[in-house]
């Protein structure tokens, strides 16, 4: 039983901490991007690309935005793994898509990428190229020492008591961050079934 409460009792701390101003944020830009046809490209790793993958749907059958994510495809990433290495499959994805200015880079992490510990530089390249493309990057991420909460341009930290409960914490905010964003009314365009 401690260890539910204490569980749901981060939980409701994350979310009373959330940064409300940068969640609106997103949404202007997220309508943006809706109105001059921009595209929307989802990216995380683990448990934040089954995140990504999910939102894509969300994204496209809701809200009318053009939504991608490379993990989508397995036969790609792994066919690139294994010729190129891990760390270049969401930058490559991006160069053959030509991501641009009118386009979004939105990073699903719990770290964010650390270049100097060799974690998540799939993420890390796939933020410096889209910033070579003037494309704008959003991020939900547990840390803000981390390379996408630092080279974002807007970055949602997920804040919590026991750091123990980081990843499940930081990627169940995910899901809730982006079920608010598709069902908010300036994005949410078509109505569910239910």
């Amino acid at each position: 039983m401690k260890h539910i409460e204490n569980y749901f009792s981060n939980i409701i701390q994350s979310v009373n901490n959330l940064d409300k101003k940068k969640i609106l944020k997103i949404i202007k830009l997220l309508k943006n991007l809706r109105s001059k046809n921009g595209r929307l490209f989802l990216i995380g790793v683990g448990g934040s690309a089954g995140n990504a993958s999910h939102a894509v749907n969300d994204f496209r059958k809701l809200c009318n935005i053009d939504a991608y994510t490379p993990v989508d495809n397995i036969s790609e990433i792994t066919a690139k793994t294994n010729d190129e290495g891990f760390d270049t499959i969401f930058d490559s994805y991006l160069k053959l898509c030509k991501i641009n200015r009118k386009d979004i880079l939105f990073v699903f992490s719990v770290g964010g990428g650390n270049q100097k510990k060799n974690v998540s530089v799939n993420l890390i390249n796939a933020i410096k190229y889209a910033k070579t493309k003037k494309t704008k990057i959003i991020s939900i991420v547990g840390k803000t020492d981390g390379y996408a909460y630092k080279n974002s341009d807007i970055s949602i930290s997920v804040k919590m008591k026991n750091k123990k409960l980081i990843t499940p914490i930081s990627e169940t905010l995910q899901v809730l961050i982006w079920h608010l964003l598709v069902s908010h009314p300036v994005l949410q365009f078509n109505d569910t079934k239910w």
